[in-house]
């Protein structure tokens, strides 16, 4: 059974307000193992001005970083070419997967031809596997952060200075085997 562990970072937290992805990083499972394999990319968002305050403070990325990176509609294809049919295994899955959509969606309107050229123009909520779903019915009314869970499960995040797209879908495949 393959399954695919994935995690962005973004410009903010609301995608109908204009933030965008930035950085998508996603990790394969085989019969709950890693594989090795693993999508990992930088996102030119494509917004005016400095990345805003807050979301810097997350992620450290700069829009002087990205500005040289491929923009979401040339790395979608290696996206879902990725994920195949697999099962998709997100820590609040629908923050992600509504940006993801989004992004799809920005596609149908600024290049249609691109977009009906996509093996898939969703990423369907029956789709994924939400973490944190899981760990509120398994821990009511406790933390259910990905660091609550870490530490919970003794899941070493030393080499999480900043949130990292891959990285974190990393450390979230660990969380997903113990939960």
């Amino acid at each position: 059974m393959r399954e695919v562990v994935l995690d962005t970072e973004t410009t903010g937290l609301n995608s109908e307000k204009g933030d965008r992805i930035i950085e998508i990083g996603a990790v394969e499972l085989i019969n709950h193992v890693p594989t090795g394999r693993f999508f990992h990319k930088y996102v030119n968002p494509q917004i005016m001005g400095e990345m805003p305050e807050e979301a810097y403070r997350v992620h450290g990325l700069t829009m002087d970083f990205l500005s040289d990176k491929p923009i979401f509609s040339e790395i979608i294809d290696d996206l879902l070419r990725f994920l195949g049919e697999s099962k998709i295994v997100i820590h609040n899955a629908r923050f992600d997967t509504k940006f993801l959509n989004d992004e799809i969606k920005r596609i149908q309107l600024e290049n249609p031809e691109k977009y009906y050229e996509l093996q898939c123009t969703e990423i369907a909520e029956k789709k994924t596997i939400d973490t944190l779903e899981i760990a509120k019915n398994l821990y009511p009314g406790k933390s259910v952060s990905l660091d609550s869970l870490c530490l919970k499960f003794g899941i070493d995040t030393k080499k999480r200075v900043k949130h990292d797209a891959l990285l974190d879908s990393q450390i979230l495949s660990e969380v997903y085997l113990e939960l």
